[in-house]
Parts: structure tokens; sequence; C-alpha cells
């Protein structure tokens, strides 16, 4: 059989149908669960959500008519479980020495804040062309796209190989327990020893909807602590300020060590890396095709000024600033009162949370020594600094796309979206990118995802656009029928 045994039209209108009939209300029941990922529920093997997510997703795989497919949850001790979905090649004769992995996550981000469009983060909402909830686009559509794009591709006669879909349960932590999983004896003998020919992540994004985007790029991340103590209990301010330092102000002073306050540029060389020629040259063209669209929507205060839109060099470089260079957030505080209960005390400690965003190819490790480094050595005003890293995960920098892929993901674009493909490169981070490329150095990479304007992953008001989750299906059948 060949990969296109009908139009391309046939596809895109048998995607719409199964999202209709039943993609949507099983994401829709995916949406009422509160799966925390493990770092926003220290208590999630008592509470059992992410355990209902899996038995939820395992549940449905099963009832899709994939006869020959077998979908188990594994459960390794003390991690969070693991759904895959084993669905043999079609027809059966032709099965292909490595199978393709399909990925997404299970796991969700917490609430973030009040929710001012549908119900709420656990209470799935349709208006128009979007559904709201938390989990809808980042990343529980993942699962039912990939296996309604395996059906598409047996109900309308189209082949394809073996695969493997994945489903993890803590991407939202930093995929901290997904390595013992790829290590396990099961999922080894899942994708062979010679591992994926090509791994499919649907936990990504793109600057608009109008196309099919494909990500290059993603940036590493560290997470840390820092706690400046100055006193071993409170003291009058009106007693010793003057005397003893803030300790406020002495974290102050050692943020000013990793970045510059004036412009947000991180001071830590580490932090860094070169960017490919070729990623400079997707950057100018992505400014070029995308215009200041390509950089998001920035969702600023009502009435406040607004510079003019970036264009040419600028905003290459500000695209350059947000895929490839560092960056610090400020993320949580402690040893700080709320604001009603603060007194004229001088504190004995502060504790800041530091998320910071490393180049796509910087090491990590080399990268979190040096930022441990400035900011401990030599403390201010003889105070005891302490630095506490909580997660380090790796950048991901694609492989050269083989020209089979390169010609199914333009295909793919122009047949389902109406332009060409594009190539994108994010801020976030996913460590499963990194893991696969570090893991199976010759397999083809694909990330792509609805991550798009408005989708508002890990904020209020999540949304997945239906559809480009409809068009995504499309183009991800497209390329599962295209695999060698």
């Amino acid at each position: 059989m060949e990969a296109q045994a009908s139009p391309p039209a046939e596809l895109l209108s048998g995607a719409e149908q199964f999202w209709h009939d039943e993609g949507l209300p099983a994401l829709e029941e995916f949406i009422r669960i509160p799966a925390l990922s493990p770092d926003f529920d220290p208590e999630w093997e008592r509470n059992g959500y992410l355990m209902a997510a899996a038995e939820h997703i395992r549940g449905w795989a099963d009832r899709q008519g994939l006869d020959d497919a077998t979908a188990e949850i594994l459960r390794l001790p003390g991690l969070t479980p693991v759904v895959v979905v084993d669905v043999p090649a079609f027809p059966v004769a032709r099965e292909s020495t490595r199978p393709t992995l399909l990925y997404g996550h299970l796991d969700k981000q917490p609430p973030a804040g009040p929710w001012h469009l549908g119900a709420g983060p656990f209470e799935p909402t349709r208006t128009g062309d979007a559904l709201y909830g938390r989990g809808a686009a980042d990343d529980g559509y993942a699962v039912f796209a990939a296996l309604g794009a395996l059906r598409l591709l047996r109900e309308q006669g189209h082949r394809h190989g073996r695969c493997v879909i994945l489903v993890e349960a803590s991407e939202e932590s930093m995929s901290a327990h997904l390595a013992p999983y790829l290590d396990d004896a099961r999922f080894q003998s899942l994708v062979g020893p010679a591992g994926p020919g090509l791994a499919i992540c649907l936990d990504s994004g793109s600057p608009t909807y109008d196309r099919l985007w494909v990500t290059t790029s993603m940036r590493g991340h560290a997470v840390a602590t820092v706690r400046v103590d100055v006193l071993a209990e409170e003291a009058h301010s009106g007693g010793w300020g003057g005397v003893v330092p803030d300790s406020y102000r002495l974290v102050r002073q050692l943020l000013s060590r990793i970045e510059d306050e004036h412009t947000g540029r991180i001071l830590v060389d580490e932090c860094y890396a070169e960017v490919p020629p070729y990623r400079v040259a997707e950057l100018e063209a992505l400014a070029r095709d995308g215009g200041p669209a390509a950089l998001g929507r920035v969702p600023r205060l009502p009435g406040a000024p607004t510079d003019p839109a970036p264009s040419g060099a600028e905003l290459v470089r500000l695209l350059r600033a947000q895929t490839w260079e560092p960056a610090l957030a400020v993320t949580g505080a402690g040893g700080l009162p709320a604001v009603a209960d603060g007194g004229s005390v001088i504190r004995p400690f502060t504790t800041l949370k530091l998320s910071i965003r490393l180049a796509p190819s910087a090491d990590p490790e080399r990268a979190s020594d040096a930022l441990r480094t400035a900011l401990t050595t030599n403390p201010p005003a003889g105070a005891r600094v302490t630095f506490e890293l909580l997660n380090l995960g790796a950048g991901f920098d694609a492989p050269r796309r083989a020209d089979w892929l390169d010609k199914a993901i333009t295909d793919a674009s122009h047949h389902y979206f109406g332009l060409p493909a594009a190539a994108v490169g994010r801020g976030g981070t996913n460590p499963f990118l990194s893991t696969m490329r570090a893991r199976f150095p010759d397999a083809q990479i694909l990330a792509t995802g609805v991550l798009g304007p408005g989708s508002n992953a890990h904020a209020p008001d999540e949304m997945l656009h239906l559809p480009t989750a409809h068009k995504l299906t499309a183009c991800v059948a497209h390329i599962l029928g295209a695999v060698p």
C-alpha cells in the first residue's frame, strides 16, 4: 500500500470526525482529573490522580479498535506511572526494523491563579474553536492525537510501521521519573536495542496556527533556591536597622553577580553556547516570514505604553534572546510574610527560587556549578549563603532532518494547513527531547505541538485550539505513513 492511498482532504475530514466522536470527549474527561505533577503534589501517590489519568488513557486506548495493539501501565517503586501503547505495523507484513516513538505526558501544572475563561482548570469548557482546561494543550491532547492518527491510517487503507506511544507523568517536574523507565527491560523490549528510528514529541508549539511548525531547539533549565541568613531570630528594625544588614538587600546583591539588573543579561558564561549558522538562518527566516507575531503575544497591562513592533535586525535579536540566550526569573520567595502580616522587624533570612533558562547546547552541569560558585563565593556582610539545586535539564538542538522526513513535513503542512512548514526555536525546556538526542543520536526527532497564541500553558485559561488539533492529527498520520 502507498502512504497516500486517498486524497489528503479525506484524512483531514477523518481527523475532524475522530476528534468530534472520540478524541474530544476523552480529553474532556482527562481535564477533569487534577493530575498535578509531583513537584506540585508531594502526596501524588496517596492522592492517586496521576494513576487515575493513566488508567483513563489506558482504558480509552483499549477501546480504539486496534485489536493487535496493547496498552499497559508501567509502575516502578516510588515513581509516577508511565503508559505505553504498542501498535504493530499495518499491514502485518510491513514490519520496520526500528519503531517510531510518539511522546506525550499526562501530568499537569497547578491552576496558577484565577481562571477567567471557562469554568475553571478542571472543568472542560468549549467556546467556539477553543477548549479550556488544565492539560488540554499541555499535553493531554497528545496521546489522543497519536492514537487517532494511527486509527485514521488503518481506516483509510494507509500503511504504517510499528509505533510505540509513551505517556509519562513527571514532565512538568523536569521528567524526574522518566529515565528509569527508559532503562526498564519492558520499555527496552518495545523499542529494541537500536532504539526508535523516529521520535515524535507532541509537547511543543508555534507562534501561529496557520502552518505546521517544527521545533528545532529548546533551552535548558536550572531551578534552584538561594538563601541568605543574617540572624538567628528576628530583630526590631528600630533598634538594629542600619547595623544588621537586611537579608533581602544581600540577596539582591547576589543576583547582580549572575544577572545585569539593568538589561537582564546573564553574566555567567557557562550558561551560553554558540548559535550554529544554520540556526541563525532559521531565526532570520522566522523574522522575515513571521514578523512580530513570531515572538508571541505578551499579556501587557491595560493602558501600558507599547513599543513599536520590532522588525529586521531587532526582531532577530529578540528571537535569539528568546530561544538561544539564557534568562533568569524569580519564581518564588521564602522568609517574607504576606504584606498584611509584615511587621517592623529585620527578618532572619530570605530565600528566592530561581528559574534560569540555559542555551540549548550549554552544558547544564557546568552551568549549575558556575551559578553555585558565583552566588556562594565571598558572601556579603558575613551572611550565610546556601544554594540548592532543585532541577536541572539539558537543552535540545535538533538533528538535521533526513530527506524523507523533510519531504513528509513539507507535504503535510501544504496538504492540511495550506502553507509551507516552518522552523522555530522555543524558549522552554523538554527533557524528553534532550534525552532522546543523547540516547539515540542517530534517530530522527520531530518536535511539534499545539501550544500557540492564547494557549496559556502553565498559566490560567489554558486553551486547546481545536482546528489545529485536527490538522496536526492529520499531519502526524501523514508523517507516520511516510516512514520508510
